[in-house]
This record gives structure tokens, C-alpha cells and sequence, in this order.
């Protein structure tokens, strides 16, 4: 894993071997505090699956934990020293406060940032290339630029992009807009740029227009299925479980994320408990259903895609 000195060209070659970010989710106690023992094996089970890890995205919660909170959770996670990258979002609209937590983060050996467009304020091309410049001229890492308009309410502006392209720290676009159509028309502006697809279940058809990996909710509930997912997405012509995985995806999208990876995780049992922070409650999700025959789904795909073609020359195969 890079360290603070690490120049950018070398942490973005280290980067390059990352197909799969899990957006992990910030797992609470009943009381609404940080269960970092919980935190802790969830980092290590995406270590295992070989994921990278991003941290304070919007899975993650990040807005509505304080300062404070927020450091804590790189503090804790930097101290496990995984061997897997490690990124942290950098989100809201306020500047200035942004540029202190990219300058909080460089005591940490992070890797990279996740950068979204601001939210809220809904700004234009002009506004939006000044913001990102100058969280791009603070940062000491690869950046990760998020094009999330459900969030956002604004879109990234394609020239914007283009003209980031040529930023020393842009390193990568998380593009989630829902759109094929998006995603291309904001690969062919920047083509210099890795591209991720930011929704489970269009990986196959954004792969096909250039993605080259995935940032996932669904890599949570199951690490090892999605890393088995990305992996032959992006080495299968025509692969026979894009309906299976979108519909997965989507069982994941039932209620706002992440009131559903969370509600599925407790029951999986591994969290204790799957509450949220305010304005999300776990309430607003009525019945798991559509998440449970999504968990039973891809474990019975996940065990099918893991057993050994059986070859004819085999000399054990029983006529």
C-alpha cells in the first residue's frame, strides 16, 4: 500500500490491479455509535475477497456522522493495515471544509478519492470545474471523480470532465448515472481516464462500452460473489448472469441505500444490528423478500460458477 510519499503515477499503477471497490457501509450499535469490531471484520472479509476498500462514500453514511466520527472510522481502518487499497469519499458542498479533511487525511496511507460532484447546490460546468480543480490541486492521491445525479440533483457536465481529464490527480470516473447511454457519451470525453460502473447490475452492459471495473453496494452482502461477478464480466463475451445480477442489484436499491445491503446483512449474520443514521430508517423497508430470493440467487450462482467444468478425457467421469 502507497504511503504519504508515494507519487501519483505510482499509487494509480497500484491502482490499475483494482477491479472491484466495496462501498462499504459504517455498521452502528443500537445506540447509533461506531461498532468497530464489527468494522473491523468487514474490512477483513473484503481483504480476503481481494476488494478494494472505499470508506465514507454514501453507503457508507458519511453525512450524517460528525467530524470526528468520520476520522475515527480512517483512523481505525488504516490501523488494520490491509493489503488491499483503501479510499476515502470526500463529499458535501462546503469547500473549505473539504480541503480540511483532505488535509486531515494526509498523516493516513490512503490510496485514493472519491470525489462526487457537489451536492445540493446543483452547480453548473463552470462551478463545477473550479470545485473539482481545486480539490485535485489539494489532493496528494488519484482521485476518483462521481457522477451520482440521484444525489447530486445535477449530472456531471461532460466538457468539465473532458477538461479534467488532464489533471495530474484524476485518476478514475465512478459513473452511476443508470445510463449506457451516459456512460459513454462521458467515456469518449475523457478516454484517458479509468472508467468504473457505479450500479451492480449494469456491470456487463458498461463493460461493454469501456468499464473496467465495478464500485459496489452489493460486494457487501456477498465479497466473494461480487469479485467472482467483475471478474468474468470482464472476461466473458457473453456472459449468461447479467439478468440474474441485475436483478440482485436491484433487490439492493428496494428502499434507499443502504436500508436494504444492511437489513440483508443482519440477516445473514454479519452484522448485529442494522440500523441507520437519521434521515434513514430501517423501517421504510416492509419485507425482505425480493432481498432474500436475491441472497439465495447468487449463492446458488456463486456455488454453480465455482465448481470445475468436467471435462470428456476426464478419467474419473463414470460413463
Amino acid at each position: 500500500m502507497p504511503n504519504q510519499t508515494s507519487s501519483t503515477a505510482t499509487a494509480v499503477q497500484q491502482l490499475q490491479q483494482t477491479t472491484l471497490w466495496t462501498a462499504l457501509i459504517t455498521p452502528f450499535h443500537a445506540d447509533e455509535s461506531i461498532d468497530f469490531a464489527t468494522l473491523t471484520r468487514l474490512c477483513k472479509e473484503q481483504e480476503a475477497a481481494g476488494n478494494g476498500v472505499l470508506v465514507l462514500g454514501s453507503t457508507g453514511e458519511a453525512l450524517a456522522m460528525t467530524q470526528e466520527e468520520q476520522q475515527a472510522v480512517v483512523q481505525h481502518v488504516c490501523a488494520l493495515e490491509l493489503t488491499v487499497p483503501l479510499m476515502v469519499g470526500v463529499g458535501g458542498f462546503q469547500l473549505q471544509q473539504q480541503l480540511q479533511w483532505l488535509s486531515f487525511l494526509k498523516d493516513y496511507p490512503i490510496d485514493a478519492l472519491l470525489v462526487p460532484v457537489p451536492l445540493y447546490a446543483k452547480p453548473g460546468p463552470v462551478s463545477q470545474l473550479k470545485w473539482f480543480l481545486s480539490v485535485l490541486d489539494a489532493s496528494q492521491w488519484p482521485c476518483m471523480i462521481y457522477n451520482v445525479p440521484s444525489r447530486t440533483g445535477v449530472s456531471l457536465n461532460a466538457d468539465t470532465l473532458a477538461s479534467l481529464a488532464v489533471h495530474p490527480n484524476a485518476w478514475s470516473v465512478k459513473e452511476a448515472s443508470g445510463s449506457v447511454e451516459a456512460f459513454t457519451r462521458y467515456y469518449d470525453a475523457a478516454p484517458s481516464l479509468q472508467f468504473f460502473c457505479g450500479d451492480d447490475g449494469l456491470l456487463v452492459d458498461f463493460v461493454a462500452v469501456g468499464a473496467c471495473g465495478l464500485v459496489s453496494v452489493a460486494a457487501n452482502a456477498w465479497p466473494e460473489a461480487t469479485a467472482r461477478y467483475v471478474q468474468r464480466s470482464l472476461t466473458e463475451t457473453a456472459p449468461d448472469f447479467k439478468a440474474l445480477w441485475q436483478q440482485a442489484g436491484d433487490s439492493l436499491f428496494c428502499a434507499a441505500n443502504p436500508i436494504p445491503v444492511k437489513a440483508l446483512m443482519q440477516h445473514q449474520g454479519r452484522i448485529p444490528h442494522a440500523g441507520l443514521r437519521p434521515p434513514l430508517y430501517l423501517e421504510e423497508l416492509n419485507e425482505l423478500t425480493t432481498v432474500l430470493q436475491a441472497n439465495d440467487a447468487v449463492h446458488q450462482w456463486l456455488q454453480a460458477s465455482a465448481k470445475p467444468a468436467v471435462s470428456a478425457d476426464d478419467p474419473l467421469l463414470v460413463a
